[in-house]
């Protein structure tokens, strides 16, 4: 059970998720694991000493939940500077202040380890903060409490290598975390620049195709009225010839929004490579054979299919294919969502059945793919 769910959520996250979930769950673990080192290495003088080594066992698990709590409150405020959450912070702070005492109370060899245990939940959980006083305070801090407990200089300058250390790795994590997730808002922000310019392309066409033709229009119906207020019989000809133009005019804008514009492949094709790459997408084509009276309805395909995967897609790869009658058109990083079939898909089988041709769609994990059958 405990397996499928793993499975299930990391398989329902995107991959900025993904390396999200890694970097924190790998802090965690790493953290809890270099105390439960030490606190396993103490053990050894557990029958000398069991009431101390339960003490300091007892110690060492609060300090690293405590250490873990305020760890993810730095991660949740990293990279941005705020107020440090209080209540995580002071209990660590709180905790270790009331350990170092208790640790250098412990007989034998245990106060050495007890100092790291303190030094390295200090290190692990306040590391993350981007305040340079914060910084220096836990450097400082980490020092002393390695120190303290036993009054070993070797000791101490052991906890306070290690602890900068650990330190350091929790701000290089987080700092890697923050590009990664600036890199995908990036990432969002260009193919959602790539559909307005591509609407910005279809506005373009719907003024060059209609302008012309409502400009006619306008001159003509001016002409007749003009005609019409003189008492001149040809204003009922230039009447019909706005009627004429007003028909032809619609005929035109309909097939337009429809999308049977004559388009050229070639230029569709580049296009969508020149999109995709804008967004960070890799493309690659290979549709030499496609059949040249088949290339506008394959031109209406991949227009379709690229702006698909543009907005309703986290792909990092299409390919554009044809073979055995069939041009394919697949991409990865397929959300949930992109399953269905939206108005514009349908609307480019509604066209392709009017020619004999067939639409497939399909989704296998995160793969999803267009196909364009012909009879």
């Amino acid at each position: 059970m405990a397996e499928r769910w793993w499975r299930g959520s990391w398989s329902g996250r995107d991959q900025v998720e993904r390396v999200d979930l890694y970097t924190r769950q790998s802090l965690y673990v790493i953290a809890a694991l270099m105390n439960g080192v030490l606190l396993v290495s103490a053990a050894a003088v557990a029958r000398d000493h069991p009431v101390g080594y339960g003490a300091l066992l007892a110690g060492g698990l609060a300090l690293t939940a405590a250490s873990a709590w305020a760890l993810r409150d730095a991660i949740r405020l990293y990279p941005h500077d705020g107020p440090i959450p209080r209540r995580s912070t002071l209990t660590l702070v709180v905790l270790a202040l009331v350990a170092v005492p208790g640790a250098a109370a412990l007989p034998g060899e245990l106060p050495a380890g007890a100092g790291l245990v303190i030094a390295f939940s200090l290190a692990w959980g306040l590391g993350g903060y981007c305040d340079r006083r914060v910084a220096t305070a836990t450097v400082v801090a980490i020092g002393l409490a390695a120190w303290l407990p036993a009054r070993d200089p070797g000791q101490a300058a052991y906890g306070l290598l290690a602890g900068a250390f650990f330190m350091l790795t929790v701000r290089l994590s987080l700092w890697l975390l923050d590009i990664v997730v600036e890199l995908d808002r990036g990432r969002e922000a260009e193919a959602a620049l790539a559909v307005a310019e591509e609407r910005l392309r279809f506005s373009r066409d719907v003024h060059d195709v209609l302008g012309r033709r409502l400009s006619t229009i306008a001159v003509q119906a001016e002409l007749a009225a003009t005609l019409a207020g003189r008492g001149d019989d040809r204003a009922a000809g230039r009447m019909l010839e706005v009627r004429s133009l007003a028909h032809e005019g619609l005929k035109e804008a309909r097939e337009l929004a429809r999308g049977y514009r004559a388009v050229d492949l070639d230029q569709e094709l580049h296009g969508a490579v020149a999109l995709l790459r804008s967004a960070g997408i890799e493309a690659t084509l290979a549709v030499e054979d496609l059949p040249s009276d088949w290339h506008e309805p394959a031109a209406w395909v991949v227009r379709e299919a690229v702006t698909n995967v543009l907005r309703h897609s986290r792909a990092t790869s299409v390919s554009v294919s044809y073979d055995d009658r069939t041009l394919t058109v697949r991409n990865d990083g397929a959300l949930p969502a992109a399953g269905s079939d939206g108005t514009g898909l349908a609307g480019v089988r509604a066209r392709l059945a009017s020619l004999g041709a067939g639409l497939e769609t399909g989704r296998d994990a995160d793969t999803f793919t267009v196909r364009m059958v012909l009879p």
